[in-house]
């Protein structure tokens, strides 16, 4: 499969093949927006695009993953100069791990079935449809622009109004919108997600508030991965030891919505298929350290690994200083 890292070096950009244990420089190509587009233009398979731009120049792999360079690793996909034309999204409830935290959170007093069990259920029912059809709509929600896209190594934050951060150890498509309003998948990446779970849990309602968080994507962008069964582990350490880990799995076989179904009930929508637009679209976590019980804390290390897709994507833990002052808006 082709890995593509996007790096930068000050203000100079790159994209490199990933030819392990090196990096292999692409000619004339500063980002994989740019590559997206001239494919498109093009009528050339982005992988074989990727070949023809194969420079001399490489780089050690370990010494930038390291942060060891003067290089440093970007997100797997941004828009640079315009954030806003990237949209970072996901679905929930698409595998049973999912499911059975999510209704451990809210779980009703009463042992009816909760709302997301409910969810969950369509989607076991409905939610691998025959081929060309729609079938039952998954869970959606909205986590910002591409200003929330965090790389390999830079810290996910809570937030002064933050009440916890936790992984989620998921794998994301990355999309763009051709000139004829037509979505494009470039290929997928690793992912962490990245929620408040304590604020989802006082009720689910505030689901949405607890997805607006920044999140990591990376390092490595895949082209045309496998994602029929994708074994995986996610893991926290703290003061570099582990304190919680877990082999998990995702793709088609481990969830009950199909690619095909997921991509449906989020390019439905005129407004995602904006020309020339990006999207960000994680495809659900399994399991979450927060289902355990496990806190994290300022400086723990968060670390997802997918197999085939590349080096661990890797982000400690930052916690802002609480506060209850509020945001005002002014009069003109």
């Amino acid at each position: 499969m082709t890995r593509l890292v996007q790096i930068a070096n000050g203000t100079t950009r790159a994209v490199a093949l990933v030819e392990e244990p090196r990096l292999r420089l692409l000619e004339g190509a500063t980002s994989v927006v740019d590559l997206a587009g001239e494919a498109i233009r093009t009528g050339t398979r982005l992988s074989e695009l990727v070949r023809r731009k194969c420079s001399t120049q490489t780089l050690e792999y370990d010494a930038v993953y390291n942060a060891q360079s003067p290089w440093r690793i970007l997100p797997a996909i941004d828009f640079p100069g315009e954030p806003a034309r990237c949209l970072v999204s996901g679905t929930g409830l698409t595998h049973l791990g999912s499911a059975k935290n999510r209704n451990a959170m809210h779980e009703a007093s009463n042992a009816e079935l909760t709302d997301s069990m409910k969810m969950f259920r369509w989607g076991v029912e409905g939610g691998k449809p025959a081929a060309g059809k729609a079938g039952v709509a998954p869970e959606w929600f909205f986590k910002g622009a591409g200003t929330v896209l965090r790389a390999h190594g830079e810290p996910l934050p809570v937030p002064f109004y933050g009440e916890d951060g936790g992984e989620e150890a998921e794998i994301a498509g990355i999309y763009i919108i051709d000139a004829d309003g037509n979505p494009r998948r470039i290929g997928m990446a690793m992912g962490n997600e990245f929620s408040d779970h304590k604020f989802e849990k006082r009720n689910y309602l505030y689901l949405a508030g607890s997805k607006i968080r920044p999140c990591s994507i990376g390092p490595e962008l895949v082209i045309d991965p496998d994602f029929q069964s994708v074994p995986g582990s996610a893991r926290i350490l703290r003061g570099g030891k582990d304190i919680w880990s877990k082999e998990i799995a995702t793709g088609e076989a481990e969830m009950c919505h199909s690619l095909a179904n997921i991509e449906h009930h989020h390019f439905k929508f005129e407004s995602h298929r904006r020309p020339g637009d990006v999207h960000v679209h994680f495809y659900g976590a399994v399991s979450l350290s927060f289902g355990d019980g496990i806190v994290l804390a300022e400086g723990d290390v968060m670390e997802v690994s997918w197999r085939n897709f590349g080096r661990a994507l890797r982000n400690p833990l930052s916690v802002a200083r609480p506060s209850d002052t509020a945001i005002q808006a002014k009069p003109l």
